[in-house]
Parts: C-alpha cells; structure tokens; sequence
C-alpha cells in the first residue's frame, strides 16, 4: 500500500520533532552546573543530618588528635 508524499513529509517532521525534544532532555540532564549544583544540595542534605555532621566531626577531632601527638613526640 502506497502512502502519498504528504504523510510521509508529516511523519518525518513528527520525527524530526521528538529527537529534538529528546536531545533537549539530554542536554538538560547531561549539563554539568546542573550536576554540580544537584550535588552539592546532596552533600548539603547529608550534612544537615545530624548522625553525619557528628561523625564527621569525630573523626576530624580524632585527626588533629593523632597529628598532634605525633608532633609533640
């Protein structure tokens, strides 16, 4: 069954037109200010977490703490 040229043009434009929304949605994800951006909300979530903060805390008292006994000797 043949199909005239006007409903090939059509279809052909419709594709045309979803691999460019596509390859907008890509480009929008794949931007790097936005990655940077989303990771430091992350990193900003998982600070606000009080478990993290005072972990990470304690292990940094517990760097000092070492350094400075090991200049002291």
């Amino acid at each position: 069954m043949a199909r005239d040229a006007d409903t090939i043009e059509r279809d052909i434009e419709q594709a045309r037109d979803a691999l460019a929304a596509t390859l907008q949605e890509i480009g929008t994800r794949a931007d790097p200010t936005r990655l940077v951006e989303a990771g430091k909300e992350q990193v900003q979530a998982s600070l606000g977490n009080p478990t993290v903060r005072y972990s990470l805390m304690g292990v940094g008292a517990l760097i000092v703490l070492v350094l400075l006994r090991r200049l002291f000797r």
